[in-house]
């Protein structure tokens, strides 16, 4: 690269700021204390996430390490939850800092939690305790989130018309 290409490009870095091209709307905090419902309901997604993720690390180890049947398929079965942890992670921070985005992925997460559940309950033994557990989980997490109090401390709000 000769120095003009260098110095120009330079140029057009340290012009960027200025413009506010690069910088991301302010948006305004929201005012008030976090409502405790929102605290829960994060708490909850958070829960579900780690519970996602111990359980992918778990998978992925053992189909490391141990003797599964098909290793291919436990490793990718395991680093497949580790990667679906993220979405209820990011959504429980999003939930305690009250960013207005988060609701979406909580509420995916919930739905999505509902078949799973079901098939825990099927698979009979223990897994009836894990699938009742989390149908449960996902049913209160599902109210607090579409409370009205939780809607309005993330800045969801009935549309004017």
């Amino acid at each position: 690269m000769s120095s003009k290409q260098s110095a120009s490009k330079s140029a057009r870095k340290s012009a960027a700021p200025e413009r506010g091209g690069s910088k991301a709307p302010d948006v305004p905090e929201p005012a008030g204390p976090r409502p405790a419902r929102l605290t829960a309901a994060a708490a909850l997604a958070g829960l579900e996430g780690l519970a996602l993720l111990i359980g992918g690390l778990y998978i992925l180890v053992m189909g490391l390490l141990g003797k599964p049947d098909s290793p291919r398929q436990a490793v990718t079965g395991g680093a497949t939850m580790v990667a679906l942890a993220l979405l209820p992670l990011a959504a429980a921070r999003g939930l305690l800092l009250r960013r207005r985005w988060s609701r979406g992925p909580a509420l995916i997460t919930q739905l999505v939690a509902f078949p799973v559940a079901w098939s825990l309950i099927n698979g009979g033994g223990g897994l009836i305790a894990a699938g009742v557990v989390l149908a449960l989980a996902a049913v209160v997490t599902l109210g607090l989130l579409v409370n009205p109090t939780a809607t309005e401390a993330l800045g969801i709000g009935p549309r004017e018309s």
